[in-house]
């Protein structure tokens, strides 16, 4: 994932908390915002609840490889949130979930691989 397509400043995370729309399902919740920008923007957050460090962050890169792997349509600041079962998901799971989610969300293109 490009710099460009990184959510990284609080100000953005919050301003997609604060308006956007909001999609959830056991494993993750998804919040995304439209934006004017030509491009997309992923932000991931996985709380302490979630385990140590050693978790979050392997929940997070596990989760940065499913969006990867997906088409995004342009200007859209988007948000994942981890749930607590998240942890005990294999890949694929996590995947469906990310796939899913997006698809009712709207920020695909087209039909995905």
């Amino acid at each position: 994932m490009q710099r460009a397509e990184r959510l990284k400043q609080d100000q953005d995370f919050v301003a997609v908390y604060r308006q956007g729309k909001q999609f959830r399902d056991k494993l993750l919740v998804l919040r995304t915002l439209r934006t004017g920008r030509d491009e997309s923007r992923v932000g991931f957050t996985a709380g302490r609840a979630l385990g140590n460090a050693v978790v979050r962050n392997r929940v997070k890169r596990r989760l940065r490889a499913a969006v990867r792997s997906l088409s995004l349509d342009g200007g859209w600041d988007i948000v994942f949130n981890a749930r607590q079962g998240t942890n005990g998901a294999d890949y694929q799971q996590l995947r469906s979930s990310v796939e899913r989610l997006m698809n009712r969300a709207g920020v695909l293109l087209g039909p995905t691989a």
